[in-house]
């Protein structure tokens, strides 16, 4: 696929390594530097919308069990917000709404999930999380009946700013899950599956590009950095293997947009085992000045 010379500028690949940073993360245990500021939405702008900023995400939030061909993730929910995640992918299952990863238990269910993340929000009122559910079949009504008369959610349609739903839980709608926003998929049927690294790295440059110019419409743009190795079966082609490469490669490009000091907005990013300097990155963003 032919880059477009422009974007090919911003979104260009820095001759340094990033091999001190921490971008990749497959280790169970977070270490948060002493003078981190946890609540790092603290600093933006009641007045804008959320589809505005550039949020980092996590795809298949709570896949952590199942082996190579299922984890995507190594950080508990917990540790997760804390490193600055505000974007979360839920898949479950079933009436209790088991949380699941195709048909592997994830050994939780979607309202302990839940309690975590306002417990969470409870605790750090400056920020908010976004949270997509998807069922293999259909949600039970009680669900969405708590839902829509839980006072710490945002179940409307219309994007909110930032300052109505500091210390909530925006939910995002999927397939048989209607309450709250909708989303602009810059991820096409079959992104997912990656035979060639090169032209997966393509494809997330030109989401990116496509989140620039699709941000401040009044949409909140998904962006997936993340994939599985087609054919599924190789070990070298499980999601962490694919997201150490990724990676690091991701981080060195958005630094270089970065640098550009121009005002970028992504939109959510979502990814597989990002690690804690990966994260500060997107979330840097909205940092620049005017954002």
């Amino acid at each position: 696929m032919r880059v477009p010379g422009k974007i090919l500028c911003i979104l260009m690949l820095l001759l340094h390594k990033s091999s001190q940073q921490q971008v990749f993360n497959d280790a169970e245990t977070l270490y948060l530097p002493n003078n981190y500021d946890i609540g790092w939405m603290r600093t933006l702008d009641d007045n804008k919308l959320i589809s505005d900023i550039t949020i980092p995400g996590t795809h298949d939030s709570l896949a952590l069990h199942g082996g190579p061909a299922a984890e995507c993730q190594a950080w508990l929910l917990e540790d997760q917000l804390n490193a600055g995640i505000r974007y979360f992918d839920l898949r479950v299952s079933g009436d209790e709404l088991k949380v699941v990863h195709g048909p592997i238990s994830q050994h939780t269910t979607f309202f302990e999930a839940f309690n975590t993340i306002k417990e969470f929000l409870s605790r750090f009122q400056t920020e908010t999380v976004l949270v997509r559910l998807k069922h293999s079949s259909k949600f039970p009504d009680q669900v969405i009946s708590q839902l829509e008369n839980d006072s710490k959610s945002w179940v409307r349609n219309d994007i909110p700013r930032i300052g109505d739903v500091r210390g909530n839980v925006v939910f995002v709608q999927k397939n048989s899950f209607h309450l709250g926003i909708s989303l602009h998929e810059t991820d096409k049927p079959g992104d997912y599956k990656v035979g060639n690294v090169g032209k997966k790295k393509d494809k997330i440059i030109s989401h990116l590009n496509e989140a620039v110019e699709t941000c401040r419409t009044g949409y909140v743009v998904l962006n997936y950095s993340s994939g599985t190795g087609f054919p599924f079966l190789r070990v070298d082609n499980s999601p962490k293997h694919l997201a150490k490469e990724i990676n690091p490669w991701l981080y060195n490009n958005l630094k270089g947009a970065y640098e550009e000091k121009k005002k970028f907005c992504f939109g959510v990013i979502a990814m597989d085992f990002p690690g804690f300097d990966l994260i500060q990155m997107v979330i840097n963003f909205n940092k620049q000045v005017g954002i």
